[in-house]
């Protein structure tokens, strides 16, 4: 299901706000269907984090309007306050009450419910989440892993309709963080959740959402699937945003760009200067299978990869080439650089 569907869960339309003169969201508008999982990335300041205030009721656009399943949310004749809005929001920092038990702070977020109801739900998401034997424990007696899944727990006790999160896995040890980030989006989509995460890993987001959605200057630059940014960026702030490029400058004439590394097919550009990106995989090399002559600079291994640095002689920068492959070539030694043709991009 995507976010164009006819009924979308969530619909922002030419939603605007400003903090002074700072524009932080800029007549946006997103569909996000029922059940959808969507990644928000951009770089710091790019507003994300504005938004998903802006979806909860923590801020109040300027302009245009929020609706859910249908109903305007943010428009101030109908604004609808956050506690009524049955939205879940994580925060990055978790936001745990220090001084309640880890029941305590999810019962906290039940307190709608008569005792004996918010109790049993309680029970039902600890036994869910697996929290059982740390019911009694406060905040500062929990790992970071177990604080996550509490706030996920605290999150999804009231039964949300729609679930936002902050950065919830960048506080985590690199070597927990897969598989609780692995654990937690399996849980979401059992539950049917429908999910807007904010994050600043490009990697987290190719991987994680049905949907990502690569924002600048409180604007949304492109969106789609995570092969769809990667494999097709409609422009080099989305190829940049998710991969490491060498930048080659040429010139584009009569549907060709001229590189130092070569004439390639560019039928969509107009006459002039562009960019060739290609991608450290993207370089090859196989003696062969021919190509520029390069000298290389260094070379290091970096566990699966091995990373090599070569000049070519028109070149400023030397290339940047990666491969699982092992060249063991030394800094001084000559060699022949080659472009995978199908693997890069002409901006």
């Amino acid at each position: 299901m995507t976010g164009s569907a006819l009924h979308p869960h969530l619909q922002l339309s030419g939603v605007t706000h400003r903090f002074g003169s700072v524009i932080a969201l800029d007549d946006l508008s997103l569909c996000v269907a029922h059940g959808e999982f969507i990644c928000l990335v951009g770089h710091s300041g790019c507003g994300k984090s504005t938004l998903l205030r802006a979806i909860a009721g923590l801020e109040t656009p300027e302009r245009g309007c929020i609706l859910i399943d249908g109903c305007d949310m943010s428009r101030p004749e109908s604004f609808v306050e956050p506690e009524a809005r049955n939205i879940g929001f994580m925060f990055q920092d978790y936001a745990l009450f220090p001084h309640l038990t880890v029941e305590n702070n999810i019962l906290f977020g039940l307190k709608r419910l008569a005792r004996p109801a918010a109790q049993a739900r309680c029970r039902e998401i600890v036994a869910r989440l697996g929290l059982e034997h740390l019911v009694s424990r406060f905040p500062h007696m929990l790992s970071g892993g177990e604080q996550q899944r509490v706030a996920l727990a605290r999150a999804l006790a009231p039964q949300p309709q729609i679930l936002l999160m902050d950065e919830p896995f960048s506080n985590l040890d690199r070597s927990l963080r897969d598989g609780i980030r692995a654990e937690t989006i399996s849980l979401l989509r059992e539950l049917g959740t429908t999910v807007i995460m904010v994050t600043h890993d490009p990697e987290e987001a190719l991987s994680a959402g049905d949907r990502v959605v690569l924002m600048r200057s409180g604007e949304i630059v492109q969106e789609g699937s995570g092969s769809d940014l990667y494999d097709r960026p409609a422009n080099a702030y989305t190829a940049e945003f998710f991969s490491t490029f060498n930048k080659i400058s040429g010139l584009c004439r009569n549907g060709f760009l001229e590189t130092p590394l070569g004439r390639f097919e560019a039928p969509d550009l107009a006459d002039g200067q562009a960019t060739l990106h290609v991608r450290p995989h993207s370089l090859c090399l196989d003696p062969d299978l021919g190509g520029i002559d390069c000298t290389v600079v260094d070379c290091v291994l970096m566990g699966e990869i091995e990373q090599t640095l070569v000049a070519v002689a028109a070149l400023p920068q030397p290339l940047k080439i990666r491969s699982t492959r092992r060249s063991r070539l030394r800094p001084g030694q000559r060699a022949q650089v080659s472009v995978i043709r199908d693997q890069i991009f002409i901006f």
